[in-house]
Formats: structure tokens, sequence, C-alpha cells
């Protein structure tokens, strides 16, 4: 299929599919002697696994080492392996922005309970000692 077809079934615009073929994520392009782009049907498949994987974080290059030449070859051990690895990582992400979510959740209480006799940058001063973090002189 050309393209156009290509890119009307997969929902991306052409100028993303040749981005694909140029960073080598989509490598089952043939060129016809006047240079236009065949692809096989498969590449629809191949284009969606490329935009599930980069919406659940996978970047181009971990999605180059992930994605096989040619479909039948997936490594299942690896392909496994990769996607636990990128389990972990989410996981270690959620943990970090929850402990930043509490940390500014506390600040921001900390700030609403200004007493009503201090301005705005003695509050802060009170906020930032009674949080153990210095301030400015």
């Amino acid at each position: 299929m050309k393209i156009g077809e290509l890119a009307k079934q997969s929902g991306l615009a052409p100028s993303r599919i040749r981005f694909y073929e140029k960073v080598g994520l989509l490598k089952t392009v043939k060129r016809a002697s006047n240079g236009y782009r065949s692809y096989p049907p498969e590449a629809v498949l191949v284009l969606d696994l490329i935009t599930t994987a980069q919406s659940a974080g996978f970047s181009l290059d971990e999605l180059r080492t992930l994605l096989p030449s040619d479909l039948s070859q997936w490594q299942h051990d690896s392909l496994l392996e990769t996607l636990r690895s990128k389990v972990q990582d989410i996981e270690a992400l959620q943990e970090r922005l929850a402990t930043s979510k509490a940390k500014l959740l506390e600040i921001m209480s900390e700030i609403e309970s200004k007493p009503e006799d201090i301005d705005c940058a003695t509050n802060a001063r009170r906020v930032m000692s009674q949080l153990g973090l210095k301030t400015p002189d």
C-alpha cells in the first residue's frame, strides 16, 4: 500500500510515518523504481505498536531495540524482560511523584494555615523553617 492509505489506516500523518521509517522503526518499506514507498499490510500493526509503546513511556531508542525487523521474529524472553523493566521504571516514577505530591500538599497546608497577623514573606520563612528548609537571609 502507498503512504496515503497507510496514513488513513493508521491514523498517523504521512510525515510521522516517514519519520518512523527514517529513525529505523518502520523497516518493512520497499521503494518502487519511481521512488514511491510501498508498505506491507503489517505496517499498520507496527505503527500501532510504536504509538502504543510511546504512550506507555518507551523512548524511540528503546523501541528500536524492542521491535524486531520481522514481526515473526519476536524474542519472547527479551520482550518480557523489557516490558518488566518498563513497569519497574513506571513504579519508581510513581513513587517519586507520590513523594513529591505529599511534600507539596504539606507545604500547601502550612501556607494555608498562615496566622492572620503575619505577612506572606514572614509566612514563607515560617513554613520553610517548619519544613526544615533553609531560609534566605
